[in-house]
C-alpha cells in the first residue's frame, strides 16, 4: 500500500509538470517552424537531452536490458558504450553541424522534405514520408511494450488504462506546445532517467552484496543450466560474452542505425548555433553512457534472478519472457526504488513517444497533406490552419499506436509484433546511406537513393514474411542475413551504404550548378569572437 501511494504521488506530479509545461509553451507554436523545429532556436542542453530521451525508451530499460542482458550477460554493456560513443557522439560528430547547415540552407523542415529538396525530386518525397508512415507506427506502438509489467506488479490495473492514460497526455502537452514542449519535458524526463538509473543500479547491486559478490555469482553460472560440465564456464561474467558475433550485430543496429532515423536526425535541425552542437555532442554522450550503459550493465545480472522463487514469473511454456527479467529484478527491492523506476520507465516512453508522434505528424502533413490540397487548389497555406491540420494529425498517430498497442497485447497478433521488430532496421536502412551521402558527397543521385529506399524496405519485408512464416531460408548466406531482424537491419543499413556511392557512378548525375549552390552553405564566411576562432597570426 505505501508503495502504491508514494508512487501515485510522483506520478501525479509528474503529470502536472508535463501538461504545465505544454501549456507554457504555446507561445512557442504559433507558425509551423516554431511548431515543428522550435524556431531553430533550441540550445545545447534541451537539444542534447531530447536527443538522448528519444533514443532510450521503456522498450530499452524493460526489453532489450533484460533481453540482451539475459543472452550475453555483463558484456551487454558493450551495447550501452556503443550507443554513446556511436549512436551520440560519432552521430553528432559526423551529422550534427552539417544537418543544421544544409537544412536550414533548402528551408527543410523533415527528412522527406530534405530528399525533395537535396535530390530535386518530388517521388523521393513521396516515397521517404510512405516509408515513415507504414514502419513508424508500429514502431510507436511498441513503446508501450513493458509498462504492463511494472504496472501490474505496482497497482495491478488493466494494460489497455496505462496505454490510454500515457498516449492521452503525451499527445495533450505535444498538441499545445509542439517542439519545444517536447524539448523541455524531454530534459526533465532525461533527469528522471539520469537518477533512476543511478539508483536502480547501486539498489540491485546492493540487495547482491555488492558488484564484487554479484559478479562471483554470475561468473559461477554455466552457459548450459541443463548441462553444467558442458560449454564455457563463466560466459555471462566474460568480456564479449558467449555470442561476440551476436553481440556485435546489436551494438551496431542499435547504434548506427539512429543515424538514420527521422526523429533522431531531425533533433540537429531545430539546434541554434555552433557552441551548442559542441557542448550538445558532449552532454548527449555523457548521458548515454549513463542511461544506456547503466540500462545493459543492470540486464547484465538478470540471470542472478534465475532461481525457483521466481520461476513462474520468467518463464512461460519454458521460454523466457524478455519483458519480465527486470521487473523480477526490481520486485525484490524497496518501495521507493520501485516507484522511482515506474516513473522511469513512464518518462522514457513519453519522451520518445512526443518526439516519433511529431516526426509522423509533421512529415504527413507538410510533406504529403500540404502539397496535395495545394494542387488541388486548396486555400490553406496560412500558418494557423497548418498547424491546425499538423495537431490533427499529432491526435491520429497517438491514437493509432495506442489502439495498435491494445490489439497486440488483447489477440497476441503476430504480425504485429514482428512489424515492430523490423520497423528500425527499414527506417534507418532506406535512409541512413542517402541522408549522410546527401551531406557529404555532391555526386550522389537520384537512381541511388531510390535503390537504397527499395533495399532497405524490401530487405526488412523479406524478413517480416520469413518470420511469419510466408516463406523460409535455411542456412547458407540468406540463413545469415536473416537470421533474425537484427541480422537484417545491419545488413540493410551496411548494404545502403555500398549501393549508394555503387549506383551512383553509373546513374544519371544531378545538374551540377545546382548541387555546387546547395553546397555553398558550408563555405559561406561567418564573423566570430576570437573566443571562438584565434584567427591568423
Amino acid at each position: 500500500m505505501e508503495t502504491k501511494i508514494l508512487t501515485a504521488a510522483l506520478l501525479i506530479v509528474f503529470f502536472a509538470v508535463m501538461i504545465a509545461v505544454g501549456f507554457y509553451c504555446r507561445r512557442h507554436s504559433k507558425d509551423v517552424e516554431g511548431f515543428v523545429l522550435g524556431g531553430r532556436s533550441v540550445g545545447p542542453w534541451l537539444t542534447a537531452f531530447a536527443f538522448g530521451t528519444s533514443y532510450f525508451s521503456a522498450v530499452i530499460f524493460v526489453g532489450y536490458a533484460g533481453q540482451f542482458g539475459w543472452n550475453f550477460g555483463l558484456a551487454s554493456t558493450w551495447i550501452g558504450l556503443g550507443n554513446a560513443f556511436i549512436g551520440s557522439l560519432l552521430a553528432w560528430t559526423i551529422l550534427g553541424r552539417r544537418t543544421r547547415v544544409m537544412t536550414q540552407h533548402l528551408e527543410s523542415k523533415t527528412m522527406p522534405d530534405f530528399f525533395e529538396k537535396r535530390y530535386d525530386s518530388g517521388a523521393l518525397k513521396i516515397a521517404a514520408s510512405v516509408i515513415v508512415f507504414v514502419f513508424l507506427i508500429p514502431y510507436t506502438a511498441s513503446l508501450y511494450n513493458g509498462l504492463s509489467s511494472l504496472f501490474g506488479m505496482a497497482f495491478g490495473i488493466p494494460y489497455w488504462v496505462v496505454i490510454a492514460v500515457m498516449a492521452a497526455l503525451t499527445g495533450l502537452y505535444v498538441i499545445f506546445g509542439g517542439y519545444m514542449a517536447t524539448a523541455i519535458n524531454d530534459f526533465i524526463q532525461g533527469i528522471i532517467m539520469l537518477l533512476g538509473i543511478i539508483a536502480v543500479v547501486a539498489a540491485v547491486l546492493n540487495s547482491n552484496g555488492g558488484f564484487i559478490e554479484a559478479y562471483t555469482r554470475l561468473s559461477e553460472i554455466p552457459l548450459d543450466a541443463a548441462n553444467p560440465d558442458a560449454g564455457m564456464q563463466g560466459a555471462f561474467a566474460s568480456f564479449f560474452g558467449p555470442d561476440p558475433v551476436f553481440l556485435l550485430f546489436v551494438v551496431l543496429l542499435t547504434s548506427l542505425g539512429t543515424w538514420g532515423l527521422p526523429q533522431m536526425v531531425g533533433k540537429f535541425y531545430s539546434i541554434n548555433n555552433e557552441d551548442s552542437i559542441r557542448k550538445g555532442t558532449i552532454i548527449s554522450t555523457v548521458f548515454a553512457i549513463i542511461v544506456a550503459g547503466g540500462c545493459y550493465f543492470l540486464g547484465g545480472f538478470g540471470r542472478l534472478y534465475d532461481t525457483p522463487e521466481f520461476a513462474d514469473k520468467l518463464y512461460s511454456g519454458g521460454k523466457i519472457m524478455n519483458d519480465n527479467i527486470i521487473p523480477v529484478m526490481l520486485s525484490t527491492l524497496p518501495g521507493i526504488i520501485i516507484a522511482v523506476v515506474i516513473v522511469l520507465v513512464l518518462a522514457a516512453s513519453m519522451s520518445t513517444l512526443s518526439s516519433l508522434v511529431l516526426t509522423s505528424s509533421s512529415t504527413l502533413t507538410l510533406d504529403v497533406i500540404m502539397p496535395a490540397l495545394k494542387k488541388k487548389g486548396k486555400n490553406i497555406t496560412s500558418e494557423k490552419k497548418t498547424i491546425f491540420i499538423l495537431r490533427l494529425f499529432i491526435v491520429f498517430f497517438v491514437v493509432v499506436s495506442a489502439v495498435i498497442a491494445v490489439v497486440k497485447d488483447t489477440f497476441n497478433f503476430t504480425f504485429i509484433a514482428q512489424m515492430m521488430g523490423v520497423s528500425w532496421g527499414a527506417l534507418a536502412g532506406a535512409f541512413l546511406a542517402p541522408f549522410l551521402y546527401g551531406l557529404y558527397w555532391k555526386r550522389v543521385t537520384k537512381a541511388a537513393v531510390a535503390v537504397c529506399f527499395a533495399y532497405g524496405t524490401v530487405l526488412e519485408i523479406i524478413q517480416l514474411l520469413i518470420s511469419l512464416g510466408a516463406i523460409s531460408v535455411n542456412g547458407g548466406i540468406l540463413g545469415f542475413v536473416f537470421k533474425n531482424s537484427l541480422y537484417s537491419g545491419v545488413f540493410a543499413m551496411v548494404g545502403g551504404m555500398i549501393l549508394v556511392p555503387l549506383v551512383s557512378l553509373f546513374t544519371k548525375k544531378l545538374d551540377r550548378k545546382s548541387v555546387e549552390e546547395m553546397f555553398e552553405c558550408y563555405e559561406e564566411k561567418v564573423t566570430v569572437d576570437v573566443t571562438e576562432c584565434l584567427g591568423k597570426n
